[in-house]
């Protein structure tokens, strides 16, 4: 690969990347599902929006278990969102508007739908086609036990029993068997789909639990462990997650990606111990690794001060470049979680979890401050160095739908055995956007005027102050302060990836938090010339010397920034 090639697949560096989970972002047929043909509908607004790329959730044919990640195959289009071709001309799309495409992929299982586990069902055990998936005989007299006590991440057994009498392994839903990564045939599978996507223009690849896909079938250690364990080692030996052995298959991947010009990308979605992030993100492996740092955060200055120093870390390390979350498909909205009382718990977003499983009703949501806390946030997160990734919504600032009713959920985490009235799953950050404040059509836009389906999860009535028509009138809208960020982000990016803390710095005349108070001030200058500067602290903030570029709320009346507000400064 000659240096040129190298620097022109690094586009993905600094790249803010707007996560579109399909069936829920633009329905063109009235069927109730989100599709293809409606991402290239709304290429223009993404474009004016100011994202270097798009990542789609899977669209692969489904029969939505688990929301599209049970995948039936892995080469095609579910014909519900469109075609190869409605692809093709996506891709074409977004290409002609300089935006990146990067696709969904699943390798640590397939849907019980797969042709793979198909024909292992029809096989014999012991057979090549059973290899394909993690078969093991049953315990008991007649096998009638499952090969041992494991519970799934979804709840109830990891193990479920086929016809013939053995078990399969499922660490997700039933629906979802897990691969046998010791198979060739399934490596094969793989290289063979990531080629495909390549082939048709995809630019890059998010890799669904990254770190689960080797496991050690032998390890003494299995009756002691369990699916849902976190992978919290640091020496690569947990029998089921983050198995140092997993890099043997990002290498073969990145061999793969390196071939063509520019290189493609991939991005792990691996939870594992901090100390091991380093490895997802090596430039010989898949390249970038999601840091959940900022999403399992409350709102905090010292817990965003710790997110930040971690990512930081794990770029130095890894020589790769940091990424920043807030919000995906798997979370409560940010928007939502930063409006509820900030009560610390042993577990992560407690509070926000059981608010939701109450309908919202629980504690007080300050939409206001939600509000005011997600402005300041983007601009702390989007002036540090490396990717961000922004899930569709997060810029009208919508709020997490708490209140769908029981009986039209959809996410099976609601209704494991292991989590029953625990959970409520996260449907209410998947809910179909709204585009039209009007409600002419009963679907803000979203479906066709007269689509013979309602969307697939109740849209609440308060979306029509969040439609992307409204919002896009209102020069003080969260749409508008995410197309300034994201414009003078561009103009403003450095070269290197690092920040000065000026909070840090007894001269800078900034409060300090360092002190453990909830309160306080993050402040940090990039090497080119500016800085951000958030202040959590109830004292109105003095700001350091230089042209304010942009707030994400007004000032105090003497130029001060008031509490759970954030400016970029020119610095003198």
């Amino acid at each position: 690969m000659t240096k040129e090639q190298q620097n022109a697949g690094l586009w993905w560096q600094n790249a803010v990347v707007y996560q579109i989970y399909p069936r829920s972002f633009a329905d063109t047929t009235g069927s109730g599902l989100g599709d293809i043909p409606g991402i290239t509908a709304h290429m223009d607004y993404l474009k004016k929006l100011g994202v270097d790329a798009i990542w789609l959730s899977p669209f692969y044919p489904s029969a939505l278990a688990d929301g599209g990640y049970d995948v039936d195959d892995y080469r095609n289009v579910d014909p519900r969102l469109g075609t190869m071709d409605d692809f093709d001309a996506m891709v074409d799309a977004a290409h002609e508007r300089d935006i990146k495409v990067i696709v969904d992929i699943v390798p640590n299982h397939s849907s019980n739908r797969h042709e793979y586990f198909k024909a292992a069902l029809k096989a014999d055990p012991g057979s090549p086609e059973r290899d394909r998936y993690i078969f093991r005989d049953g315990r008991g007299e007649n096998g009638e036990l499952p090969p041992n006590s494991w519970e799934s991440i979804f709840g109830g057994s990891a193990w479920e029993r086929v016809e013939d009498g053995q078990w399969y392994l499922h660490m997700f839903a039933p629906e979802q068997p897990d691969w046998n990564w010791d198979n060739p045939d399934v490596h094969e599978e793989f290289l063979t789909t990531l080629r495909f996507w390549c082939d048709h223009g995809t630019d890059g690849f998010r890799v669904d639990v990254a770190h689960a896909l080797k496991k050690d079938m032998n390890s003494p250690e299995l009756d002691e462990v369990s699916p849902r364990d976190g992978a919290t080692r640091t020496d690569g030996s947990h029998p089921l997650f983050d198995r140092n052995e997993v890099h043997e298959v990002y290498a073969e991947w990145r061999k793969l990606f390196n071939e063509y010009n520019p290189p493609r990308f991939a991005v792990a979605e691996a939870w594992v111990n901090p100390a091991r992030q380093y490895l997802y993100a090596s430039p010989d492996d898949l390249g970038q690794i999601f840091n959940f740092a900022f999403a399992t955060k409350q709102w905090g200055r010292n817990n965003f001060h710790e997110a930040i120093e971690a990512g930081i870390e794990t770029t130095e390390r890894s020589g790769s470049t940091a990424t920043w979350v807030m919000s995906n498909h798997d979370l409560i909205r940010h928007a939502s979680r930063f409006a509820l009382p900030q009560i610390p718990a042993p577990d992560q977003h407690q509070v926000a979890v059981d608010w939701l499983l109450r309908d919202g009703k629980s504690y007080t949501e300050n939409r206001e401050l939600g509000t005011k806390r997600s402005r300041a946030a983007l601009l702390l997160e989007m002036a540090l160095p490396g990717s961000a990734y922004v899930y569709q919504g997060e810029e009208l600032g919508l709020f997490e739908v708490a209140d769908i009713p029981w009986d039209q959920l959809e996410d099976p985490s609601a209704f494991s055995s292991h989590d029953a009235g625990k959970l409520k799953g996260r449907d209410g950050c998947r809910v179909p956007l709204p585009w039209v404040g009007a409600d002419e059509d009963g679907s803000f836009g979203f479906s066709p005027a007269d689509a013979s389906e309602k969307p697939h999860l109740p849209q609440p009535a308060w979306f029509k102050d969040f439609a992307a028509d409204v919002e896009d009138k209102d020069p003080d809208s969260m749409l508008n302060l995410y197309r300034e960020v994201l414009r003078l982000r561009h103009e403003l990016q450095a070269d290197d990836h690092s920040v000065q803390w000026l909070d840090e710095d007894k001269e800078s005349g900034l409060p300090d938090g360092a002190d453990g108070l909830p309160g306080g001030v993050i402040a940090y200058a990039r090497s080119n010339g500016w800085a951000n500067v958030t202040n959590f602290s109830a004292t109105p903030a003095e700001l350091p010397a230089g042209r304010v570029l942009l707030t994400s709320g007004p000032l105090t009346a003497d130029g001060k920034l008031p509490q759970d507000t954030s400016a970029w400064i020119k610095l003198d």
